[in-house]
Order: structure tokens, then sequence, then C-alpha cells
């Protein structure tokens, strides 16, 4: 086998697997950039992971399913919103709450669920000339709609955030909301929204599991993902580009511990499969060690906003 016969798969699967971290990092970006934090990605992803699962099943259209898992991930996120924001809980303690919850939920939704087939589901589409390019083709072009989607979802993302009045306003939002509150918006349901549209991106990033890269139900099959795609919102300095390269690099070191078991690397394949997540600790300490502890978080982060307190 030669190089690019192993490299080119690989960069592809890299993609495929990254994409569902990418959709629910994205979703935690916009959350952490609204002044929120949300741990319960992982329970999110799997409610919607569920929920688009039994919603294909039931219409037999993969794209109510993935309707589903929006309504699913949102719903979720709106929980996590009225604890924080309006009751003004303690951001973490309300996140890991979701984890728990989501995690038995979804299991007992899904406990008829699992060994069947969905009938119907995303399955890659080559973008014609483009999936003939050399080299490029095969690793960006001939993948399903949802990984397009993703691409296309950061380019707006980073355009909307940097390039746009209410970009800067959510930048802001989880800066200095007083600031936010002394132009005359309404900076709870700012919050609110944007807390319920990055719980839908991380339904869509568990949906993306049960729809598309591995049909089926199992319980617990994020697998850690959604704590993943936490750790890599502080990776990308909260910024999609970054977050986008962030996912595939998880994706792609996942997929190399995969197909070196199958070429019989005599690596035990616990190791193999732990390499993904240590590969995240590493790179969460270099990025930390790199900028001596100051991170550019949003200042008001994880912070409850009071009127009163201005």
């Amino acid at each position: 086998m030669s190089g690019l016969e192993f490299l080119i798969p690989l960069l592809a699967a890299a993609i495929t697997a990254g994409t569902p971290i990418l959709f629910a990092a994205l979703g935690e970006l916009i959350t952490e950039r609204a002044g929120i934090t949300n741990l319960g990605v992982e329970g999110i992803m799997l409610v919607g992971a569920v929920a688009g699962f039994m919603a294909a099943v039931a219409t037999g259209s993969p794209w109510l399913g993935l309707l589903a898992a929006m309504l699913a991930g949102g719903g979720m996120a709106f929980i996590h919103a009225i604890l924080t924001i309006t009751l003004r809980a303690n951001q973490v303690v309300s996140g890991l709450s979701l984890v728990i919850f989501g995690t038995g939920l979804s299991g007992y939704l899904g406990k008829n669920y699992v060994g069947i087939p969905v009938p119907q589901s995303f399955t890659p589409v080559p973008l014609g000339p483009l999936a003939d390019i050399p080299f490029l083709g095969p690793i960006f072009f001939k993948h399903d709609i949802l990984v397009y989607l993703s691409f296309v979802l950061v380019i707006i993302l980073f355009f909307y955030l940097y390039r746009t009045r209410p970009g800067l306003n959510l930048r802001a939002l989880g800066e200095n909301p007083a600031a936010v509150d002394a132009l005359g918006l309404n900076v709870f349901a700012l919050k609110y929204i944007y807390v319920v549209i990055g719980g839908m991106l991380s339904g869509i990033g568990g949906a993306y599991l049960s729809l598309a890269y591995a049909p089926s139900w199992l319980e617990n099959m994020t697998a850690g993902r959604g704590w993943i795609a936490v750790a890599l919102v502080i990776f990308a300095l909260w910024n999609p580009v970054r977050a986008m390269l962030g996912a595939y690099l998880f994706g792609g070191i996942d997929s190399l511990g995969f197909r070196l078991q199958v070429v019989g690397v005599g690596i035990s394949p616990f190791i193999l499969d732990m390499l993904p997540y240590l590969f995240t600790v590493l790179v969460l300490v270099f990025v930390v060690a790199r900028h001596k502890g100051r991170l550019t978080a949003p200042g008001a982060l994880g912070l409850p906003y009071d009127r009163e307190e201005r």
C-alpha cells in the first residue's frame, strides 16, 4: 500500500469522524460566546441521537429525524437556560446534571430500538467534478450532505461573529453583558436564543452519529465526544475555524487507531482506543502552557447577569 493509498482514506475518514464533534463544538462555542457554560453537551448529543433515530424509524425520513434531534437538543438546552439564566443556578452543576439526565433518558427511550435498522440514512453524495479533483476530491467532496452543511456552517458562523453587527453583539454578550444591556438589547432573551441554538447544533451532532456515521442506536454511543467538543472550544480559542481543525484532528487520531488495528499493528486495541482522548488532553495542556494560563475566554463566561448589579 502506497503512502497516498493510506493517507487519502485516512484524511477522508478524519472529516467523517470529526463532523459530529464539530457540530457539538460549534454549538458550545456559540453558547460560551453568549457567556453561558454548558457542560451538558454529552447528554444533549445522546438525546439528539436517540430522538433523531426514533423519528427516522417512525417516518422513514432522515431529514425528519434530523429535525427531531434539533428540537430535542434545543429542548435540553432550554432546560439549562432556565436554570442558569432565569434561576441563576451554578452553570457547571446544571451542565453535569444534563449529562446524567440525558444519559438516562436516552437509554430509556432507546432500549427498544437497539438492533433496529434505520429505513434510510444520510449516505455519501459526491459533488460532481469537485469529487474528481486529485487528492482533494476524495478527501473533501465525497461525503454526505451533513458534512457539506458543516463546511458551510463554519464559514457562516465565522462571518457572523467577526463581520456582522449581531455577531459583535454576541461577542459583547459574553464579554460585557451590561454594555449590551446599555444598547437597549434584551440580554436575557439573547442568552436564551444562543443557548438553545447551541443545543440544537449539539443535537445535530448526536443525530449524525445515529443517522450517518453509524446508522443505528446504541446506548452511550457518543462515547465521550460531547466532552471532547467542550475541550475543543478551549483549544479553538472560541474560533469556529480552529474548532473545525480541532474536530478533524481528533477524527484523524480516532480513524488512525482504527486503521492501525485493521492492518494488524502489534499495539493493544485498548491503547489505540485511548489515543484520541490522550491526544486531546495533551493538546489542551499545550494550549494552556502556550498562553501561560491566560486564555482569551469571554470575560463574563460562567457569570450570571443581574441588571441590578450594573
